[in-house]
């Protein structure tokens, strides 16, 4: 796909942020942001009913977060066309996002032209790194520490990121539309995989990778 005349739908729980890149990419040909979502639940819905040709994705979110909503838009069109745009200058998320379902990963760090060429790549089918991200993912590699980017699957991750920001395993289940039993199941799973006995095992690690970190 071109970007002749491509619709976005972008998704971030600060207007402020989603005025400022809407201007940026409605001075490009072709481009035309259709919809706006606060929330990974809202992008969603507006995903299935506005169908846009790339959806513009923050991750930290109230709700659901940016990672578990590409993987239920994914789950929903295997086609979707996918950016994340994010503060997150971590190889870990990045990892997660593009498992999950995505297409490109850039940093609001990047200055403005770096996302209106990934946005044109995703367009066209190739994925879209950022520069300071491409050179996080190879730090990573080389770190010898197992990361949990890369043993749990987007769904854990997004149950990890959950309990990381202080969520009861009834508000994770509700959130997720799951049980309370399925959410403790994963729980423990998350910490079998990371290799860690306690939640305060589990925090010093997430620190350590860089994955607890404000929102």
């Amino acid at each position: 796909m071109s970007a002749a005349d491509a619709t976005i739908l972008l998704v971030d729980d600060h207007s402020v942020v989603r005025e400022g890149y809407r201007s940026v990419l409605q001075k490009q040909p072709g481009l035309r942001v259709v919809a706006e979502a606060a929330d990974g639940a809202e992008a969603y819905r507006l995903f299935k009913s506005e169908a846009p040709d790339l959806v513009i994705m923050d991750l930290s979110m109230p709700g659901i977060g940016g990672i578990e909503a590409v993987r239920r838009i994914r789950q929903w069109d295997k086609a979707a066309r996918i950016l994340v745009f994010t503060m997150h200058e971590n190889a870990g998320f990045a990892v997660q996002a593009i498992r999950a379902g995505a297409r490109g990963y850039v940093t609001k760090t990047s200055p403005p032209e770096t996302l209106v060429r990934a946005v044109m790549d995703v367009l066209a089918g190739r994925i879209a790194i950022s520069p300071d991200i491409d050179h996080e993912l190879a730090l990573s590699r080389i770190s010898g520490e197992s990361s949990a980017a890369d043993v749990l699957t987007p769904r854990e991750f997004e149950v990890l990121r959950l309990l990381l920001a202080e969520n009861t395993t009834e508000e994770i289940a509700e959130t997720l539309h799951v049980s309370p039993k399925t959410v403790a199941n994963l729980h423990s799973l998350i910490k079998d995989k990371l290799g860690v006995g306690s939640d305060i095992e589990l925090v010093r690690l997430a620190l350590r990778q860089g994955i607890l970190t404000e929102v």
